[in-house]
């Protein structure tokens, strides 16, 4: 792996903060599960196909491709992070079209023209140089092979972040400012960014558009109150500043104040704008 990218590895793979994923496995699930509805819908999967699910993390899409595939096809998973793909395995127990790899898809040596389908939901925002890896993993694509992933959109467009950070910086201060487009869950932010980058990886027929949908963290008000501060950039500002269990408290109790308006029949429907991009590798390729 590259060094940045090793630095990926080991948050996903190792950090405490990586490995709350695991612990909220389930309301992570429940939250992206309208991303996972999108990305599937504009990937139009079909029965037999061969696809590849970068940054597959608990597995969740990749079992639904599997699904969509059925078990004349096949899905593999592809994530930097050991644990994630331990779960994973578990979960996909019993299934025969499905089999994950530990790999940093920037540089692993797919095998060539093997697949049909790209996905990710989430997992492309990471690399250390997005064109190299946008041309390592068109090369795993039959030629006229497709890739369809989501990112996340703007900051303004998404309370799932702003709202927690104004919460936990309020309380406890502001962290060092960083590049939004260096590697990091807003890389992808700016479509324009994005779909140059895919250009200049050789891809064809590049398509983007922002999508705008509800995520739908469960538990209320509560759950969802809970969830934002454990994760996210709640959860990053309370480590930098060694916060306590009561700014942990102040802090959920301000991001539950901030949700009650997309409380909707006791359900938190939290706006999220969801930037979703699609692209072919040359059939010339």
């Amino acid at each position: 792996m590259t060094a940045t990218n090793q630095d990926q590895a080991e948050y996903w793979g190792k950090s405490a903060s990586g490995m709350k994923w695991l612990t909220f496995e389930e309301q992570i699930a429940a939250s992206f599960a309208p991303v996972v509805d999108l990305l599937l819908d504009r990937a139009a999967l079909e029965p037999g196909q061969r696809v590849l699910d970068i940054g597959c993390g608990l597995g969740d899409v990749t079992l639904a491709a599997a699904r969509a595939v059925g078990p004349t096809g096949h899905a593999l998973g592809v994530d930097i992070s050991t644990p994630f793909l331990d779960r994973a395995r578990q979960r996909s127990s019993g299934m025969g079209n499905v089999e994950y790899a530990l790999a940093d898809a920037q540089t692993e040596p797919f095998a060539p023209a093997d697949r049909d389908a790209m996905i990710s939901r989430f997992g492309m925002m990471f690399f250390s140089d997005n064109v190299a890896a946008f041309a390592n993993i068109a090369r795993a694509l039959k030629p006229g092979g497709r890739m369809t992933f989501a990112a996340w959109g703007p900051l303004a467009g998404n309370p799932w972040f702003y709202i927690p950070h104004r919460a936990a910086t309020d309380r406890l201060g502001q962290m060092p400012k960083v590049d939004r487009n260096a590697p990091g869950p807003l890389a992808f932010h700016d479509i324009d960014r994005v779909t140059g980058l895919m250009a200049k990886a050789g891809l064809a027929d590049i398509e983007a558009r922002a999508s705008d949908l509800n995520l739908t963290p469960p538990g209320g008000l509560t759950g969802a109150s809970a969830l934002c501060t454990r994760l996210g950039p709640a959860a990053r500002v309370l480590a930098h500043f060694d916060g306590s269990e009561a700014d942990e408290a102040a802090i959920r109790d301000a991001v539950s104040a901030a949700l009650e308006p997309y409380v909707e029949d006791g359900r938190v429907l939290m706006p999220a704008t969801i930037n979703l991009f699609q692209a072919r590798r040359a059939r010339t390729a």
